[in-house]
């Protein structure tokens, strides 16, 4: 399918300090759109100037939430080169979402050229400061302008991008995450494993609560037995218990496939460590922290990389965790993963894209 390209006509201005950059405020000039009506598939592709998008006020997306979303990044090396970071794993996981949402598949091979074009065409808003990157949000909504909870037969697969710097103001500081017991996000048999826009719809409240107690994410328990660990807010997560870096498993189907996740216990395995996918208790933690063998707790995810966590709070009991600082295995993961990212290392995986 061939991509028509309309540029604008008023360039907007371009952050002028990068170190003041915030998150997924700021989008730049231009947007990939691209329609899909049954009896014809997916068609009219297309980077315009970005915009709002008409829609009707019935469109099923706005009552019905049949919408799901993936996150990545682009790079700006420091010999100014523009690179990705394995986007065919996004476009194979937003068609998991598709399928559990019934929304149509995707080529994902022309989706990752569909990110790489409209990143050219946008490459002077790839910021050049180490650190800062663009932000890109493939996403994909119903807009049959009807009422009627069925499958839709009308949607749009739209990417925006937006420079970025650091995901929590505080940069890599280990963060606070509080345990939340009276609120589930997802269970088997659920959407938990997709990135389905409701999912973080349903997290909010629990979110609110934990910042009112002086905590920056929650980490969500199971929604059956309410005891086995799941996911942070925004990132999967790992413990390093005794030595061994422990993360729950995917087998429920109830936490998300992280594509930082995956590339952590690639990178881990690679350098000899032993990682354990497996469910994990929340009593097993405070065990261990009581024991004096819980060394480290990290989350993973594209928005912040790697998320040291330097205190876990479940109900009275709080768990101060190597000193309230940034552990080794998550400073290895850290360096190892931006390294490859940003160009500094050598990416022996082979993860990375250039955009060319």
């Amino acid at each position: 399918m061939e991509i028509k390209i309309t540029r604008t006509t008023s360039p907007k201005a371009k952050p002028a300090d990068e170190s003041k950059l915030s998150f997924g405020k700021i989008f730049t000039d231009h947007m990939f759109l691209m329609n899909y009506d049954e009896g014809q598939g997916w068609h009219d592709a297309r980077i315009v100037p970005y915009g709002p998008i008409p829609m009707d006020p019935s469109a099923m997306c706005l009552h019905y939430g049949q919408a799901d979303f993936e996150g990545l990044k682009a790079y700006r090396t420091a010999e100014g080169k523009v690179q990705l970071f394995r986007p065919g794993e996004n476009m194979s996981r937003m068609n998991v979402s598709n399928d559990r949402l019934c929304i149509p598949q995707i080529d994902e091979k022309f989706c990752v050229e569909a990110i790489k074009t409209l990143v050219k065409v946008d490459e002077e808003w790839v910021p050049h400061s180490y650190g800062t990157s663009l932000y890109i949000r493939p996403y994909i909504f119903a807009v049959d302008p009807m009422l009627g909870v069925h499958p839709a037969k009308h949607l749009i697969f739209a990417i925006i991008c937006s420079p970025v710097g650091a995901y929590y103001e505080a940069g890599l500081a280990p963060v606070k995450i509080y345990v939340e017991q009276n609120y589930v996000r997802a269970v088997t048999g659920g959407t938990g494993f997709t990135k389905a826009a409701a999912n973080y719809a349903i997290s909010l409240k629990a979110q609110d609560e934990a910042a009112k107690q002086g905590y920056e994410q929650v980490l969500w328990l199971d929604g059956v037995h309410r005891k086995y660990i799941e996911e942070v807010g925004a990132m999967n997560v790992m413990f390093v218990i005794d030595g061994e870096i422990v993360t729950p498993s995917l087998d429920r189907k109830s936490i998300l496939s992280g594509i930082t996740r995956k590339s952590c216990i690639e990178v881990l395995r690679s350098k000899g460590f032993k990682v354990t996918e497996r469910d994990i208790e929340i009593d097993e933690l405070i065990k261990a922290y009581d024991e004096g063998k819980f060394d480290e707790a990290f989350g993973t995810g594209t928005a912040a990389v790697i998320s040291p966590i330097g205190e876990l709070k479940y109900g009275d009991k709080i768990m101060t965790l190597n000193g309230g600082e940034i552990g080794k295995v998550s400073q290895l993961l850290y360096d190892t993963l931006t390294g490859i990212q940003w160009g500094r290392t050598e990416d022996p995986f082979g993860w990375v894209v250039p955009v060319e």
